[in-house]
This record gives C-alpha cells, sequence and structure tokens, in this order.
C-alpha cells in the first residue's frame, strides 16, 4: 500500500463538499437583514471594529483586512486584549461587527455594554440567532451550518468558512454600494501584484523627453537618431499641433532597405506606417499588455481625445518582474 492509498482521500472530498454546502445555504439568508448591516456600514462615522475570540477571531481579521483593502475603514480588536485596557480603542460612532458562532463568547459578552454605552451599532455574525450576541446585536446575520467538516463534529471547520464567506459578502456588497473603484484600489496597493495589475498606461509610459517623437518632415538622419537615442525601437510621428500621424519602426526601416529606398534621402512622413496602435492615458497597463500582443507590437503610443501623444509604452515595461 502506498502513502496516498493510505491516505483517506474521501474524508478530503467530504470536508469540501460539507464547506461548499454550508457557504450555498448562506445565500438563502441573504435578506432585509443584511441589507441592514450594509446601511449600518455605509453610515458608519467612526471606523469598523472586528472582533472574535480563537478560530472566529482570525476570521474577524481576515474581513477586516478585507474591508480595510476596499476603502472602509476597519480594524480588529481582540476582545480579550480589549477588556484588559483596549477598550479605549471602541468610540461613538464606530460599527462593531462581533464573531461568534455560539453567541455565548463570554470575553465578547463583556464588551457590549460598553458598546450600548457609546451608543455604537452592533453587527453579529453567528451561528446561534437566539444567543446573547444576537439579542444585543442592531442586526444579526445567521451563519449556521447543519454539521462541521471535522468527523468529530468539533473542530470549527465549515462555521468559519461560512463566516468567512458571509464576511467577504458583506465587503463586496459595500464596495459596490460605495462606488468603490479600480482606481481606488490602486491607491490603496501601490505596492502589490494585484495594485501593479490595475496601474494605468499614464503610470508606465515614456512622457516629456523620454517620449521618441519627430515631426511628419522631420529628415530621416533626424528620425533615425531619435529612435536611437530614446532606445524604443520606434518613434512616433506628428503634426504641428502634436496630433499622431504616425509611427517609424526598426521594421519600417528594414522594409524601406529592402524596397531599394534611398533612406536617408526621405523624411519621416514617406517611410512611417499609418493607423498605428493607440491607447488612451487611463487604459490599464493589462490592456494594453493585451493590445501589444494581440498587434504583434512592442509598443503602442498613448494619446489623449483628439490625438495629441502623451507616450508610448513599451513591451518591456508592461514585463518588469515588480509588475506582473
Amino acid at each position: 500500500m502506498t502513502r496516498t492509498q493510505a491516505i483517506d482521500l474521501a474524508l478530503a472530498r467530504s470536508v469540501l463538499r460539507i464547506e461548499a454546502a454550508s457557504v450555498a445555504a448562506l445565500a438563502e439568508r441573504i435578506d432585509h437583514r443584511f441589507a441592514n448591516a450594509v446601511h449600518l456600514l455605509l453610515d458608519c462615522s467612526g471606523r469598523v471594529i472586528v472582533t472574535g475570540m480563537g478560530k472566529s477571531g482570525i476570521i474577524g481579521r481576515k474581513i477586516a483586512a478585507t474591508l480595510s483593502s476596499t476603502g472602509t475603514s476597519a480594524f480588529f480588536l481582540h476582545p480579550a486584549e480589549a477588556v484588559h485596557g483596549d477598550l479605549g480603542a471602541l468610540m461613538p460612532g464606530d460599527v462593531i461587527v462581533a464573531l461568534s458562532y455560539n453567541g455565548e463568547t463570554r470575553e465578547i459578552l463583556r464588551l457590549i455594554e460598553t458598546i450600548k454605552r457609546l451608543g455604537s451599532k452592533l453587527i453579529a455574525l453567528t451561528g446561534e440567532p437566539k444567543a446573547s450576541l444576537a439579542q444585543a446585536a442592531d442586526v444579526v446575520l445567521d451563519c449556521h451550518v447543519s454539521e462541521e467538516a471535522c468527523p468529530l463534529n468539533l473542530v470549527p471547520t465549515a462555521s468559519t468558512t461560512a463566516m468567512l464567506a458571509m464576511g467577504d459578502a458583506l465587503a463586496m456588497t459595500l464596495l459596490v454600494a460605495k462606488g468603490f473603484r479600480q482606481e481606488d484600489f490602486l491607491s490603496l496597493h501601490p505596492g502589490g501584484g494585484l495594485g501593479k495589475r490595475l496601474m494605468r498606461a499614464e503610470h508606465v509610459m515614456h512622457a516629456g523627453d523620454l517620449a521618441p517623437i519627430v515631426g511628419a518632415d522631420t529628415p530621416m538622419a533626424e528620425a533615425i537618431d531619435e529612435m536611437s537615442r530614446k532606445g524604443l525601437g520606434m518613434t512616433c510621428v506628428s503634426d504641428a499641433a502634436g496630433a499622431l500621424v504616425g509611427v517609424i519602426t526598426d521594421g519600417d526601416l528594414r522594409r524601406h532597405v529592402a524596397g531599394g529606398g534611398n533612406l536617408l534621402q526621405r523624411v519621416a512622413a514617406d517611410v512611417m506606417s499609418q493607423r498605428p496602435a493607440t491607447i488612451r492615458p487611463e487604459t490599464l497597463a493589462t490592456e494594453a499588455l493585451r493590445v501589444l500582443e494581440e498587434r504583434k507590437i512592442t509598443s503602442v503610443v498613448v494619446v489623449d481625445d483628439v490625438q495629441v501623444i502623451q507616450g508610448v509604452v513599451h513591451l518591456h515595461d508592461l514585463w518588469r518582474t515588480d509588475m506582473f
């Protein structure tokens, strides 16, 4: 018998099925109570304080982090630390999201007096809608599961997964209700991989003196010099108003020479390719990459509403290891 055969794979599949069913069951409980919870979070004039003990506390930390990353001021408060000096973190106007599956977690119940005294609102995520925590809450979100995925029905598994999913549902619904945009996500994640993928063309393009640009009547000797100095293997060609009329690439130079033309006796307009690929400054870096790959080109010109050249995005800028 191999080591793999000795493992109870059926049990692993059962765990996943039980947890999946527990999350799916939550969809039927999304009603006016859920909407009320979202409204409380929307109207919060302070911070969203998430609290929970043990495994529920770990889930609470993740929910707080998700809220923070999507534009809601939120942090996790350990309930045991709170009753030993950290209660001062609670302020009027805060909304408290408390996680306790049985609804009787002593450390959390000890916070209720302070929450009520401050006039803060309380949202409870619990599997027992009639427990003490639920009775004290302004809104109760039912996270009850029919069974834990643990074979002994003891270890919090399906219940914590259900609370995590409910927290994600709250955060994502709140995100849309607040009008949170990709640009907002980028501003909160400037150093992360996800944030890099949401960078706009204007953040990565070669602009100003770094952008290769020549006029339509520029002699080709000067155009080639511009291409060499800027190092992008191309140059934009503009009219007198700075609008894009074409591009010259290394490929255009080779084709012109192969065709028997006297390259150095020409001007940029004679050699350029017309109607080049363009993107807008607000185009996401991922979309710019898609354009380059679909067109099988290495550079794309960034233009504004009237086709005035803003810069150039090169394939190497998008494939830097710190971006993708």
